[in-house]
């Protein structure tokens, strides 16, 4: 998602190639997801953040920061990764900001996940966000949610779906957590 960290591990060697030029011309690469179907058209770009780990046998472990979302208009397959021509895009011009209470229900079912989780709230500078939809969803692991809100050309539309989706995974996540604090107290105990 822009504006996302994310961590990767760099071991088969394609990508360690596709890795090394990015680094030497601090360029930036796209992610896109793949799915049983195949590659989805959209992704996003990512620059390195940063190597947190090199081994010896050239793997490595990286930071990066998601920047642009792109569409793919070709994909090209002469070299052992995929390469390919994309069209980058933001909203669409002149769509309506999103409802301020569907953007405060995003942010209090994100913020309390955060709390269940021990992570920190949205902070102020996040609430200020005019694209405030792709922090909230960062909480989410659904890959195929993720990239509905990735595809999105409305942040109207956006806080919308996290609006509906947030509420229902936080009451989700604050059952599974009680569930797993109570369960070792389940069973049956042996008295001497």
């Amino acid at each position: 998602m822009p504006g996302g960290h994310l961590p990767l591990h760099i071991f088969e060697e394609r990508y360690k190639e596709m890795i090394g030029e990015a680094m030497r011309d601090k360029a930036e690469f796209g992610v896109v997801l793949v799915t049983g179907k195949g590659l989805t058209e959209v992704g996003c770009t990512a620059t390195i953040e940063g190597v947190l780990k090199e081994y010896p046998d050239g793997r490595l472990d990286i930071v990066t920061l998601g920047r642009r979302r792109f569409e793919i208009l070709l994909v090209n397959e002469e070299r052992e990764f995929l390469r390919g021509a994309v069209e980058f895009f933001d909203d669409e011009p002149g769509t309506e900001p999103a409802s301020p209470s569907a953007r405060q229900t995003a942010i209090d079912a994100y913020n309390a996940l955060q709390s269940m989780w021990n992570n920190q709230p949205l902070e102020d500078a996040g609430l200020a966000d005019p694209l405030v939809s792709f922090r909230l969803v960062r909480a989410i692991k659904d890959l195929e949610f993720r990239q509905s809100i990735l595809i999105s050309r409305s942040e109207q539309e956006r806080i919308r779906k996290l609006a509906d989706y947030l509420p229902a995974f936080a009451q989700h996540v604050r059952r599974e957590l009680a569930v797993k604090g109570v369960a070792p107290l389940n069973g049956f105990h042996r008295h001497p």
